[in-house]
């Protein structure tokens, strides 16, 4: 299945991209942002694209291409220590595309997705490069620290029976396939819950991984660092895809309204139109926000 940008004119178009401008796309991922973004930028112009995921570069072709271009092979917390080691002080604009890449899936050896097998690992680079793996949550942590995780990050409803089914099946033998944590799940959950529309590892899934990527606290800090670095009069934009991410895009942007040091550009987030809707149904919970800073 073929990636579709969500959201792409509108995130571009919020960003009021000058020809000059030095521009921060903190999530290449597809690059389908980053093609818009280059066409609006001239020679003087700056584009640096950041992706945890070193295979994002490789895949995509950006063509003839005007501006300086630098793309890095970092997390998008590091946002400040990126802008030091280009000798970059200020940027004109900040998109962050909190959505996922369709080949994170499609790659077994990531363990993100619930239908194919694969290792448990869930990280957005390189497992080695990390304290800790979604295997070892589900192996070696406490049982109640497993259904906080899923209840507080995923807002699993059965996070406590859940987290109890992994208990008692890791006493058996060690969890190591993504494939034996569905069945753990599905065998945890009461029958109404399987018949669902959604997965019913889903939730799970998502819980893990953001535990593994830090992902709450990351986006926390890059909103707080990528602000400070936006110039007067630059914009972030940011879209998000499910509510725990949505509440602290909302709230820190708010703090900052509220401190005098930006005003949203929208009330409420953009949403995906109808026609977008049709053609990528996956673009039905994303959410766009937008602040300009004085």
């Amino acid at each position: 299945m073929q990636h579709k940008t969500v959201l792409l004119s509108e995130a571009v178009d919020g960003l009021r991209v000058s020809k000059n401008d030095i521009v921060v796309d903190a999530t290449f991922g597809c690059g389908g942002h980053a093609k818009e973004i280059i066409g609006k930028l001239g020679k003087k112009g700056c584009y640096i694209g950041i992706d945890t995921d070193a295979t994002a570069f490789n895949q995509v072709k950006l063509g003839e291409v005007i501006p300086r271009i630098h793309l890095v092979n970092d997390n998008f917390k590091n946002v400040s220590t990126i802008l030091d080691s280009l000798n970059i002080r200020q940027v004109n604009a900040i998109l962050a595309d909190l959505g996922w890449r369709m080949e994170q899936f499609a790659d077994t050896d990531k363990g993100f997705s619930f239908k194919s097998d694969g290792p448990l690992y869930m990280t957005f680079g390189d497992p080695k490069n990390y304290d800790f793996t979604a295997e070892d949550i589900i192996n070696d942590w406490d049982e109640h620290v497993i259904a906080d995780i899923l209840f507080g990050y995923a807002e699993e409803r059965f996070a406590r029976r859940i987290a109890k089914g992994i208990v008692t099946a890791r006493k058996v033998k060690r969890i190591t396939s993504t494939f034996e944590l569905v069945k753990i799940v599905e065998n945890s959950l009461p029958k109404i819950a399987l018949n669902k529309k959604i997965h019913p590892a889903t939730k799970t899934f998502q819980g893990l991984r953001i535990a593994v990527n830090d992902e709450l606290r990351v986006l926390e800090q890059f909103i707080k660092d990528g602000f400070s670095r936006l110039a007067k009069g630059g914009n972030m934009a940011i879209i998000t895809f499910h509510s725990i991410e949505d509440r602290i895009v909302k709230l820190s942007f708010r703090e900052l309204v509220k401190a005098g040091l930006g005003e949203l550009k929208n009330k409420k987030p953009i949403t995906s139109s109808e026609e977008e809707l049709k053609a990528n149904p996956r673009a039905r919970s994303a959410k766009l926000r937008i602040i300009k800073k004085f």
